[in-house]
């Protein structure tokens, strides 16, 4: 029977300073909440080309006080955990992908008689 001694295996360690990623540079003055208002006030609603050509052919035009409460109603729809939802603003129908916040689509109240929305999931009447 030959003896062989028992080498307990150690890891290889680096010779010299320890190697550490670099942190990113953090402002500790800002707080976490604060930067996530920021991102979320910035998140406004977006028209897509073929709702703005909606827009324009129909003559419709949107005043602050509209755009205030199309964003009102994403931010509701969103919260129900909606996806694609028909919002109703007075005599105005819009389709918006609440995902991305983008208005796919827009009707008036003369061209919306007798017309089917498809691919929704839900309506927000504001």
């Amino acid at each position: 029977m030959v003896h062989k001694p028992f080498i307990i295996p150690q890891p290889i360690q680096p010779i010299g300073k320890p190697v550490t990623t670099p942190q990113k540079a953090v402002n500790k003055g800002t707080a976490f909440d604060s930067v996530l208002q920021k991102e979320l006030q910035q998140q406004n609603i977006k028209f897509s080309k073929h709702a703005q050509a909606r827009l324009d052919a129909r003559h419709i035009t949107l005043s602050k006080q509209h755009l205030e409460r199309l964003q009102e109603a994403v931010d509701k729809a969103q919260a129900k955990g909606c996806k694609e939802s028909l919002i109703m603003l007075d005599n105005l129908a819009f389709v918006v992908s609440i995902k991305n916040k983008t208005v796919i689509t827009a009707v008036d109240g003369q061209n919306r008689q007798e017309n089917v929305f498809t691919n929704i999931d839900s309506a927000v009447i504001n």
